[in-house]
């Protein structure tokens, strides 16, 4: 078990999440769908990446290290937000969308890498 990657991206993924919505609030980027869907862009991003930096070959190695990002990112909302907004952040179904993009979105990082290498691979065999 890689214990950094474990608490360290969770950690990453909240404070990056926290940083950007905060900028959004500063600067009145809030209403309508497009603050959601650059968010959820961000996010699934920063998914895939911690995915993909863990270099496994199966989701099965990738889901315990999602689900705990999800635990950490979790936690943190309850230490950072909720005395702020109240348990009612929980009742948004943006936050849950966030959650399970958190636990699936890595999943799909070997997936990913075997397609984004085979042509480097067949290329260096062609020269």
């Amino acid at each position: 078990m890689k214990y950094g990657a474990l608490l360290g991206w969770g950690i990453t993924m909240y404070a990056i999440m926290f940083l950007l919505w905060s900028g959004f609030v500063l600067y009145g980027f809030v209403d309508g769908i497009l603050p959601r869907l650059v968010s959820l862009v961000v996010l699934m991003a920063m998914a895939l990446y911690a995915g993909q930096s863990l270099r496994f070959a199966s989701w099965r190695d990738i889901l315990p290290y999602s689900i705990a990002w999800l635990i950490v990112v979790a936690l943190l909302d309850i230490i950072f937000s909720v005395p702020f907004t109240g348990w009612a952040l929980f009742s948004d179904w943006n936050v849950w969308v966030g959650y399970s993009l958190i636990v699936l979105v890595p999943l799909f990082a070997p997936r990913l890498r075997r397609h984004s290498a085979s042509p480097m691979t067949r290329d260096s065999h062609e020269s």
